[in-house]
């Protein structure tokens, strides 16, 4: 089985999401795979941390579990831009009824056109919690 990573920003969002994510609302998209979104605090270019220590927690306890799935996942990894523009009431994905984040990091899984599971800033690195999200709707 295989995790598929792909890296988006703000800028390429759409272009990937629609591409590797889009289906109608209650149709199966016939792939096959757990699709998952995790948005994260952007990298420091100095290091493979980003500037939010919540994600630097769950990032890797994610990453563990997907491994150890059995499924093949698509996962998109979404970053939200620096601290001041993550702050912006305005952010794109703060306004987007489809993600309405609040915070980093956010795992959704995604399933036949709408989130299926979905894990806060609060709960992303909590092992259990992330086994429920990846086996949610769909399996």
């Amino acid at each position: 089985m295989t995790v598929e990573k792909v890296d988006v920003t703000v800028a390429d969002f759409d272009a990937h999401f629609d591409k590797l994510f889009a289906t109608a609302a209650g149709e199966d998209d016939g792939g096959g795979k757990v699709k998952l979104l995790l948005f994260l605090a952007d990298r420091y270019a100095s290091s493979s941390l980003t500037w939010c220590p919540d994600c630097n927690v769950a990032e890797p306890v994610i990453y563990e579990k997907l491994e150890a799935l059995g499924s093949d996942v698509l996962l998109l990894r979404a970053y939200v831009g620096d601290k001041p523009t993550w702050r912006n009431p305005a952010h794109p994905w703060r306004v987007d009824p489809r993600f309405s984040l609040t915070g980093v990091p956010t795992l959704i899984r995604w399933d036949k056109g709408a989130a299926a599971g979905r894990l806060e800033d609060d709960e992303a690195h909590l092992a259990g919690k992330i086994d429920a999200v990846l086996n949610a709707a769909g399996n």
